[in-house]
């Protein structure tokens, strides 16, 4: 069983950066696509980023191509969200996800088997 926790979470002011992390724990985690979704309130949680097994394939949504940078070590089981020139469009609750047998570029939420319980990223303006 995969687990999965994300922290770095917090308030930054717009036009700042933030970077957050998973953990994974369980499974072997090299062999997983990776991913983050997010969730602002009162809003369908969305697609942000995933990266492949390797971490030599990625892929964004539109809204964060050229400010979010995703990564992952797989000798520290751990993936990462490098955050840019955020505005306050980007506060949500961001989670982490993996799969098994999902390709990079998959958007669906319901795809993704494993979910983190969530870290809250705030933007003020």
């Amino acid at each position: 069983q995969v687990q999965l926790v994300e922290s770095g979470g917090g308030l930054v002011q717009a036009g700042g950066s933030l970077r957050i992390s998973c953990e994974s724990s369980g499974g072997t985690f090299s062999s997983y696509v990776m991913g983050w979704f997010r969730q602002a309130p009162g809003k369908e949680r969305e697609f942000v980023a995933s990266i492949s097994w390797s971490g030599g394939t990625t892929y964004y949504t539109d809204s964060v191509k050229g400010r979010f940078t995703i990564s992952r070590d797989n000798v520290k089981r751990a993936m990462y969200l490098q955050m840019n020139s955020l505005t306050s469009e980007d506060t949500a609750v961001y989670y982490c996800v993996a799969d098994r047998h999902l390709r990079v570029g998959v958007r669906q939420d319901n795809e993704f088997e494993y979910w983190g319980q969530g870290t809250q990223v705030t933007v003020s303006s």
